[in-house]
């Protein structure tokens, strides 16, 4: 069994790293493979991924239009037919082990895509009218779970 200590790469797998700037029977003294003078030969010396060369840049050509809402609240969506995958009463934490939502951060909303096929009592942070109709009318429950302004 080989040990720790006996591992070595195989041969022609590694090279030694070029050691720039140590004189001319190096081959990459003086100017280090850098070349003559110049922003790109300087120390820190390099043009940001997004420069054209002092023509105006695409970033500021192309026209802008409309705006990002700050305040825009996502849901994570769960319909009533995929709630018969989950066991007992469903709430945030029961969808999440079933694999139904990805995040306790993000609010839930169950819309009403689907039938329900049993009576169960579900909880939320908003439910559609068609969500809300089809459950109450299976003999369920709806608890409508209040968020925090800093949760939404």
């Amino acid at each position: 069994m080989a040990e720790l200590h006996d591992l070595s790469p195989s041969s022609g797998s590694t090279k030694n790293r070029k050691r720039k700037g140590r004189g001319p029977g190096s081959g990459n003294g003086k100017t280090a493979g850098r070349g003559q003078k110049g922003q790109k030969a300087r120390s820190g010396g390099s043009v940001h991924p997004r420069f054209e060369g002092g023509q105006m840049p695409l970033v500021r050509r192309i026209p802008k239009r409309g705006f990002t809402n700050l305040g825009r609240v996502e849901y994570q969506v769960v319909n009533l037919r995929d709630l018969d995958k989950v066991s007992g009463d469903v709430t945030p934490e029961s969808l999440k082990a079933a694999g139904l939502v990805r995040s306790l951060k993000k609010p839930v909303k169950v819309l009403g895509i689907g039938e329900l096929s049993r009576k169960v009592s579900v909880s939320a942070h908003r439910f559609s009218a068609t969500a809300q109709s089809k459950i109450e009318a299976a003999g369920g429950s709806v608890t409508v779970i209040e968020t925090r302004s800093s949760d939404a």
